[in-house]
């Protein structure tokens, strides 16, 4: 597969992939019209890949080829193109396990590194609803059914041995991209790192303060062997607010890329990181103090809601007569065995939750200090402001990570986030 691919492989520009899928003919149906009226617009805004647009007289769809390097960094950082036909597996197995939640792949091309998807229109990439304090009411429902579904079946909860090492073996090659969580993840961050940044001056202090932080670089090292030794379900791998688009009714899972079996606390955390840097973010956005507090109230009470639907929802297919491998029924038979089996589900996802709340710390520190930010606190103009909203994120997420036993619920972090709306930190001179 591998030497196919490099001889055929071709970046596909505007012309190009005009003709390439003219001569696809359930494609050129779907679109219609004659292909060389076809606007074909690079809408790819992410770190890895380029992603295309194409309409016609009946209709558009979406194009997605992977480069053969990082396209943030350049050619000078390579990376296999087999990450197209992983995101493609996960695509296909997370239609199956949570339809309606995904994009339909409509065409994918191996050699190419390229798949043609459904158009979602008229939805747009959450990040930026979120930063310009759009709410999305739909949202904690269908992205708690997404990972429930997508976590909970293909967890030994659910399935034989035999079928969860199939499923390991089938993503174990996507390893290029494990590492860049590895090393952007749980690595960089807290060590001077050539692509590293962060808000200068001002967060200065506090990027050398983290490089120092013993207790910390514990912490994340716990995190970062959780990562790459605990294949517990097929995650998305890269479930922010970016990888999700939305419309008040609506919300599709895309770009699942950095698919692979890992620790399932690593997705869930993933959303809420997300939605505590969007709150955090949301003061620098402000045009008049207090004029965003109705969504930030939303934002806190959607990472509750994430969580605990999150857990109902992951608890019930439990219940339902699971019939994986693990926790066979055989042995808890019995008013008492169902009893014990019960609590026993409670520790799991107590574990699962301590789980999702260091990962999704890590997530923060690295948006702040590492090598790839977001628009959340990017697109705030003042960089003293935008320095304070990310000191105001790291301190919660230090808390969230070092003193996870402080913070046993999610109430709890999302009071602590409350507490930590309006204090200031001290930043280096500007």
């Amino acid at each position: 597969m591998t030497g196919d691919r490099a001889g055929n492989y071709r970046i596909l520009h505007e012309a190009d992939l005009r003709d390439y899928l003219a001569g696809l003919p359930d494609i050129r149906k779907l679109v219609g019209g004659e292909p060389a009226s076809w606007p074909v617009t690079e809408v790819g805004d992410g770190n890895l890949n380029l992603v295309f647009i194409v309409k016609g007289a009946r209709g558009g769809i979406a194009v997605k080829q992977a480069l053969p390097y990082v396209r943030l960094v350049g050619e000078s950082w390579p990376l296999p193109l087999s990450r197209a036909h992983y995101e493609y597996l996960a695509l296909s197995r997370q239609a199956q396990l949570a339809s309606g939640l995904v994009p339909a792949v409509l065409h994918h091309d191996d050699k190419l590194a390229l798949t043609v998807m459904e158009l979602l229109e008229p939805h747009i990439i959450m990040r930026k609803g979120l930063v310009a304090g759009t709410r999305y009411p739909r949202f904690a429902s269908d992205v708690t059914t997404f990972m429930a579904r997508t976590l909970f079946f293909t967890s030994d909860l659910a399935l034989s041995a035999a079928e969860k090492k199939e499923g390991i073996a089938a993503f174990a090659g996507n390893h290029a991209l494990c590492k860049i969580t590895e090393d952007l993840i749980f690595t960089d961050p807290y060590r001077i790192a050539e692509q590293n940044r962060w808000t200068a001056p001002y967060l200065d202090g506090l990027a050398a303060a983290l490089r120092e932080d013993m207790e910390l670089h514990v912490a994340i090292s716990r995190l970062k062997l959780k990562f790459m030794a605990s294949p517990e379900a097929l995650l998305h791998g890269d479930l922010h607010t970016g990888s999700i688009m939305v419309t008040e009714s609506q919300t599709r899972v895309i770009d699942p890329e950095f698919a692979f079996y890992g620790p399932i606390g690593f997705d869930v955390g993933a959303v809420l990181a997300n939605l505590l840097m969007a709150y955090f973010a949301s003061a620098g956005h402000e045009r008049a103090p207090g004029e965003r507090a109705a969504f930030e109230a939303w934002v806190l009470e959607t990472v509750e809601q994430v969580w605990n639907e999150f857990a109902r929802k992951f608890l019930d297919l439990w219940r339902g007569g699971a019939a994986g491998d693990a926790y066979p029924v055989a042995l808890f038979a019995g008013e008492q065995g169902a009893t014990r089996l019960e609590a026993e589900r409670q520790a799991y996802m107590q574990r699962l939750f301590t789980d999702a709340v260091g990962f999704a710390a890590a997530k923060i520190i690295r948006r702040i200090f590492g090598l790839a930010h977001n628009i959340d606190f990017e697109l705030i103009e003042d960089p003293r402001m935008r320095a304070t909203s990310e000191a105001r994120a790291v301190r919660l997420a230090r808390a969230m990570m070092v003193e996870a036993g402080a913070l046993p619920a999610v109430a709890d972090i999302t009071g602590a986030a409350r507490k930590l709306r309006n204090w200031q930190p001290k930043l280096a001179a500007g």
